[in-house]
């Protein structure tokens, strides 16, 4: 929208508030479980060292020698080795994990945009609300120095005898609501700063001294390119995190099914010991293992069974609510558009009312001048003109705001990372 302030407050917000730090960790979370699975798939390998030295009483370990008489017997075992596991991973179960994982990732990254999203949105509806309502207090300001103006005219009149004093009441009654609108609108722009301290992570007032001053409702587009709706499921986040949702829960369903069939590993043992310290260094007293083992749950009351059938009913759920979100977007985007055109329609005729309104006034200025119409006269066409600057600003704020929504559902200014 081309307002240097409001792109500040979103880069702020992207940076500062809580909720894209909590899609941040949680994004952080399922890339750590990723890698924890695809490790999975690789053999694992661990030493160790042992050393055990024992003074335990003759006739604990064996017989004393011919000629040796002792009462203690004394026993040195020293071992370093290796020992590494793999399971092999014939049926598929931890490769179909780690895309199950993976898919988490690319899922908790895509719910990282759509934070962003929407709170680049809200940001946006804000600082809109805040240039309107500025702009509103402004005209409204002027409104009622306009009609203390009249009213003081008007008094002068009734001295005169010119006025009655029912134009001057009813002048002093529109004055006293006029001005009593003033603060609901101060009230308004106080909490709408607020708002905006609260989006970007900052304590309440963070931003008054750098918004406070007035300025123009930021100017949306003259061309805003839609483009098809195959291209807007793309880009839209949530679409996309409905989607991955999708896979892992598809995923899920293999790595249940794997647990059906046997698990074989193998496992190996490599080492170097003996009764002295300097055995763990010499070659010849390796010694090494070798175990592949098979194991088969194949009686289990139907318990895998289950499993796979509550992963089939995740895998469902998972695609009803990926349905439902495209479904969703599509008619986002069908009411976002809807909106867009009228509001976009309803700022051109407030535009034309204004000029006509404002011809008005200047043309009864000139006709009360003339002593051609009354004073009254002049001023309520004054008040139409000024009526019609509060519609236009009020038909701005709200294209601006369907402007906003659009390009929130339509998922533009974001792609797919």
């Amino acid at each position: 929208m081309g307002d240097a302030q409001l792109t500040m407050l979103i880069d702020r917000a992207l940076a500062s508030n809580p909720d894209v730090a909590i899609a941040e960790a949680r994004i952080r979370k399922a890339r750590a479980s990723l890698r924890e699975q695809r490790a999975n798939q690789l053999p694992t390998v661990s030493g160790s060292g042992t050393a055990i030295v024992a003074d335990l009483p003759a006739g604990s370990l064996a017989l004393p020698t011919q000629g040796e008489q002792s009462d203690r017997t004394r026993a040195e075992f020293y071992n370093a080795g290796l020992d590494a596991s793999w399971e092999i991973d014939l049926f598929g179960g931890r490769r179909r994990a780690a895309e199950g994982a993976e898919a988490q990732a690319q899922a908790a990254e895509a719910n990282r945009a759509d934070a962003q999203v929407r709170l680049s949105a809200e940001v946006a509806q804000n600082y809109v609300t805040l240039r309107e309502l500025q702009q509103r207090l402004i005209l409204a300001r002027r409104s009622a120095a306009l009609q203390q103006r009249s009213l003081a005219l008007l008094q002068q009149r009734e001295q005169r005898g010119a006025s009655s004093r029912d134009e001057v009441v009813r002048l002093q009654t529109e004055l006293t609501r006029t001005e009593a609108g003033l603060l609901p609108l101060e009230g308004q722009i106080a909490t709408t700063l607020d708002q905006l301290a609260l989006l970007t992570g900052d304590e309440p007032g963070a931003h008054d001294a750098l918004l406070s001053s007035p300025a123009p409702i930021p100017m949306i587009p003259r061309n805003v390119a839609i483009g098809d709706p195959a291209a807007m499921l793309r880009r839209r986040p949530d679409i996309r995190a409905a989607e991955r949702q999708l896979a892992a829960s598809n995923a899920q369903i293999g790595v249940n099914v794997a647990r059906q069939f046997p698990s074989v590993s193998i496992m190996g043992i490599i080492g170097l010991g003996g009764p002295n310290i300097a055995d763990v260094i010499d070659p010849d007293s390796v010694a090494g293992l070798l175990l592949p083992r098979i194991s088969w749950s194949f009686l289990d009351f139907g318990r895998n069974r289950a499993r796979v059938e509550q992963a089939r009913a995740d895998r469902d759920e998972a695609e009803a609510q990926y349905r439902k979100a495209v479904l969703g977007a599509l008619s986002d985007a069908e009411s976002s558009l809807t909106r867009f055109g009228n509001q976009r329609r309803n700022l051109f005729s407030s535009i034309e009312s204004r000029h006509g309104a404002k011809q008005s006034a200047t043309y009864a200025g000139q006709r009360y001048a003339q002593g051609a119409i009354p004073l009254t006269t002049s001023i309520d066409a004054e008040r139409a003109a000024l009526a019609a600057d509060q519609s236009v600003l009020e038909a701005t704020g709200e294209l601006d705001r369907a402007f906003v929504a659009l390009q929130k559902a339509m998922g533009l200014g974001w792609s797919q990372p």
